[in-house]
């Protein structure tokens, strides 16, 4: 909005608490939400916002948020109309380069050189994905059309290399300036997509079996002569022994099968007993199906059914073969009590959707308004690296090692996702359960 007035203040040293305060003549809902999201979560600032700029304290630290700048002696960013707007409109996007990697809303009498705020509110809230864009072939926003991919940053976590470099500025100008940054975080997921390639799934699924290839495997399996190739379960509990790690599985519950829903029935007496066995160790969480993205009394059954399998309430989600459509599904996902979505990421590429290796509340774009639904972005999934980029083990290993080295150099969070079926004895995935036991030898 034209006009509009936004400081932010850091009293001195000598005050005692170091508090930030945002002066603006008006404060919106995007505004809020980014100056929450940049200065509150990721930088640590205690801070508030006011509409009076007659109530500063003439001595404090300011960091002038406005069209123009009168004070050389502020920290200036020009603010971008964007958090002063309502509705969704196209946006004129030149990204340039800046310290080495790519920024927009641009300009360079800032001491920034562009708008920290305005930009991270249109990469975190999937701005672009409200926008008219082709779908990949499962119905999904094609990450080819994102302004990421387009521009080279798909694989860093852009908001996070703008931010430490945002607080070293300001630590300079302001050297009283006191913030508390969160620690680097890995959190290891798993989907459970098909828990068993032989066992338990019903003697007509077998018999139909029997007329492919690996014929004689099948029925070594079935007679208890050889371990399952999607059963590693008892292998990743060793493998987690001892690592304070945050673990989750997601269970897929569909009750019908399909083209993409081919799991264990949640009837099977096997498959109910795999879960509780994980809930009694791990955090579990819903794994919705591909049916369920289409009908929403479905996700609200599985939901039900996973709880009561496992006696324990569920709060987690990640959309199977990450089908999602913003607004759409998030709002289908708080319908259902659901807390957390791990779904922020591609089922095509690996990289950062969001550009951002932290988590934050989801900003539903239509309505202007902050949710309760908080994403948990991955950068990380097998499935995109042997299906999608067609690596091999070795290949994708080196990859989830470079994305472990820049969220823990920027002090992210730094989520990835395997699959049991990879990570087993199916010949189809050979090297990569070695694979995973080299990266997780890089957690110890």
């Amino acid at each position: 909005m034209e006009g509009a007035t936004s400081v932010i203040i850091f009293p001195s040293e000598n005050t005692g608490l170091l508090k930030l305060i945002v002066c603006c003549n008006n404060i919106t809902p995007r505004l809020q939400y980014s100056c929450d999201l940049l200065l509150g979560s990721a930088l640590g600032i205690n801070f508030t916002i006011k509409t009076t700029i007659e109530e500063i304290d003439a001595e404090a630290f300011i960091l002038s948020y406005l069209p123009q700048h009168t004070n050389n002696n502020y920290f200036r960013i020009t603010s971008h109309p964007l958090l002063f707007e309502t509705g969704i409109h196209e946006q004129q996007i030149n990204c340039f380069s800046w310290n080495k990697n790519k920024a927009f809303f641009q300009n360079e009498a800032d001491d920034l050189g562009f708008d920290i705020f305005a930009a991270s509110f249109y990469l975190i809230t999937r701005y672009e994905e409200y926008l008219p864009h082709e779908q990949d072939n499962f119905g999904r926003y094609d990450h080819r059309e994102s302004l990421a991919h387009r521009h080279g940053f798909l694989q860093l976590p852009l908001i996070n290399i703008w931010l430490d470099y945002f607080a070293g500025l300001l630590q300079e100008k302001f050297p009283g300036l006191k913030k508390q940054r969160p620690a680097f975080k890995p959190v290891i997921t798993y989907d459970i997509d098909m828990a068993w390639s032989y066992k338990h799934k019903g003697w007509l699924r077998n018999l139909g079996g029997v007329f492919k290839a690996q014929t004689r495997n099948r029925l070594k399996v079935l007679l208890g002569n050889k371990q399952d190739p999607f059963d590693c379960y008892a292998k990743l509990d060793e493998l987690h022994e001892g690592l304070n790690l945050d673990i989750i599985y997601f269970f897929l519950m569909a009750k019908r099968r399909g083209k993409f829903d081919k799991n264990i029935s949640p009837s099977q007496p096997a498959m109910q007993a795999l879960i509780k066995r994980h809930a009694a160790k791990y955090a579990i969480g819903l794994h919705p199906s591909w049916k369920s993205g289409d009908d929403e009394e479905l996700l609200e059954e599985e939901h039900h059914l996973l709880q009561n399998i496992s006696n324990e309430p569920i709060t987690a989600s990640r959309q199977h073969y990450i089908r999602m459509n913003l607004p759409a599904t998030y709002r289908r996902l708080i319908a259902a009590n659901i807390q957390s979505d791990y779904s922020m990421g591609y089922g095509s590429i690996n990289g950062f959707r969001a550009s951002y290796a932290g988590s934050f509340f989801w900003y539903d774009l239509e309505q202007e308004q902050t949710t309760s639904l908080r994403i948990f972005p991955f950068c990380y999934m097998d499935a995109n690296s042997f299906y999608e980029q067609k690596q091999n083990p070795e290949h994708s290993l080196s990859e989830i090692l470079h994305y472990l080295e820049l969220c823990r150099n920027h002090k992210g969070l730094f989520i990835t996702i395997f699959h049991n079926h990879f990570l087993g004895e199916d010949p189809i995935y050979e090297g990569w359960d070695d694979m995973h036991k080299a990266f997780i030898s890089q957690l110890r």
